[in-house]
């Protein structure tokens, strides 16, 4: 077994969505590390299965379930399966989403819009409606829901996507007030430019094109994200070291909502 980073999570009992690459995959490997019991779960079986061998290449204990977040009773099935796993649940990450269609808005249509909400927002409610039931009678737990610096300004993203951010944004202010009276904290981690499974098509152009120097090149810190980054930050929320934050949305991002980053203004 791998010795744990520090400890911040042992014997916590994590659900974690859109395990399957990037961001959730990162936070699921993580969060072995740090000493968290695992229920993980994303609709990719196969980038699943991969996860779960990294996660018990650290150590960790984990539970993996095939589950469609835009459906409220695969959500309700995954909670339930790591309470009946492991007794209880210390930590949810709502981290599975969608780009949606890569339309102009005069092509978009309702369908895509509602497939969108459907996974990125209403995947959250249901995993916070779900998880809440538990959280509440142990008086305690965390809640990150993985939004977007889309969801904070224009231009970071496409019109449903982006829409859809700054709901998962509001939705946690508004769920941490509900929850707070119950020693659940619900916050919120927006990352910037990252490459995952689902921006992969733009990294892809660009290496494509020769153009791979301009990715991120407008963040304050002229670089992109990697996920783990965004998984360091998910395992601050989550842990009791930020026993004291709740209802608060963190850009992950390079600096890029730091400032007007208009076209030309960066050297």
């Amino acid at each position: 077994m791998k010795k744990n980073r520090d400890g911040r999570l042992e014997s916590k009992v994590a659900v974690i969505t859109g395990a399957a690459d990037g961001i959730g995959r990162a936070t699921a490997v993580l969060f072995a590390r740090e000493g968290a019991k695992l229920v993980i779960a994303d609709i990719n079986e196969k980038g699943l299965e991969e996860t779960i061998t990294l996660v018990k290449d650290e150590g960790g204990s984990v539970v993996g379930k095939q589950a469609d977040v835009s459906l409220e009773n695969d959500v309700e099935e995954l909670i339930n399966l790591a309470v009946k796993t492991y007794g209880r649940i210390d930590i949810l990450c709502n981290n599975a989403g969608i780009t949606g269609q890569f339309l102009g808005l005069d092509q978009e249509n309702g369908d895509d819009w509602q497939k969108v909400y459907a996974v990125n927002v209403l995947g959250a409610v249901y995993g916070v409606k779900h998880a809440a039931k538990y959280m509440r009678e142990q008086k305690s737990g965390a809640i990150v829901n993985t939004a977007s610096v889309a969801g904070i300004r224009a231009g970071a993203g496409l019109n449903a996507y982006s829409s859809s951010k700054a709901a998962v944004i509001n939705f946690t202010k508004t769920a941490a007030c509900d929850l707070g009276g119950y020693n659940i904290r619900v916050n919120a981690v927006c990352p910037g430019l990252i490459e995952t499974g689902m921006t992969r098509p733009f990294f892809d152009l660009a290496r494509e094109k020769g153009k791979m120097d301009k990715l991120g090149n407008r963040c304050e810190l002229r670089r992109y994200g990697r996920p783990e980054e965004v998984a360091l930050a998910i395992c601050f929320l989550a842990s009791d070291d930020a026993s004291f934050i709740t209802g608060q949305a963190l850009p992950v991002d390079g600096g890029n909502t730091a400032s007007l980053n208009m076209p030309g203004m960066k050297i």
